[in-house]
């Protein structure tokens, strides 16, 4: 299956939770979506990796992606090496996306730095050919997306762009709670994370917020970028 954009996470509700919405937008407008998890998040604080994997699987269904997959890489203990680098290129050749979404560059969680060099140097050795490599027992074309893309987490990154994505918080928002054992719950018996707080919760929103401010919308997600953005005329900016 050909996806026009593939979104790499370093751990299950890091792609919800950064371009959650961008992701509900380009499916919205006929994009064909799919999501891969490095890891399981089996460090968590809350939960375990099972409750995480059926929880992804809920978020997948809420933002209406065509395919999620998990590389089961050890969370906080994966490395950007030759054995982690390949297993991410059969992804890209599998799908063979135009556009690789992933984590931050820099970010609170190591995973998150560490997720995103490995992504975005997966995606340029794939496009070599004397790398080979087989799926399911067939061999594998090389691959290069267009463009790699990376969504802002904990820290306020200043954006290089930001997507408009008024109208598709919510679903966004929706595809998070799907996380239950992982966000804010009075009820819980969980011990209270950085994520895990009422703040948090709400900064989804305020956070949105503030970009969308800053390009006269209502609701904003932002991106950093390796290479110069380029567009065909000025007409091209919203």
């Amino acid at each position: 299956m050909k996806l026009d954009i593939l979104a790499f996470g370093a751990h299950p509700d890091d792609v919800e939770l950064s371009c959650g919405a961008t992701i509900a937008k380009e499916i919205s407008l006929g994009k064909k979506v799919g999501i891969v998890d490095l890891t399981r998040g089996e460090l968590g604080t809350r939960g375990t990796a099972e409750i995480r994997d059926e929880e992804a699987a809920n978020a997948s269904k809420i933002l209406g992606a065509s395919v999620r997959e998990n590389l089961r890489f050890r969370d906080g203990f994966f490395t950007n090496d030759e054995q982690h680098q390949l297993e991410v290129i059969k992804m890209i050749r599998k799908y063979q996306p135009d556009i690789v979404i992933c984590n931050a560059v820099d970010d609170r969680h190591i995973d998150h730095g560490k997720g995103s060099k490995l992504v975005s140097d997966a995606c340029f050795l794939s496009g070599l050919r004397k790398i080979e490599t087989t799926i399911e027992g067939q061999e594998q074309q090389a691959w290069r997306p267009k463009v790699v893309y990376h969504y802002i987490q904990w820290k306020n990154l200043v954006p290089d762009f930001v997507v408009d994505v008024t109208g598709f918080i919510d679903i966004k928002v929706a595809s998070l709670m799907a996380y239950k054992s992982q966000f804010y719950d009075p009820n819980s018996d969980e011990p209270v994370t950085p994520i895990a707080t009422k703040n948090f919760k709400e900064s989804i929103y305020y956070r949105a917020q503030d970009l969308g401010r800053l390009i006269n919308t209502e609701y904003a997600e932002g991106y950093t970028v390796e290479r110069y953005l380029a567009v065909n005329s000025l007409g091209d900016l919203v």
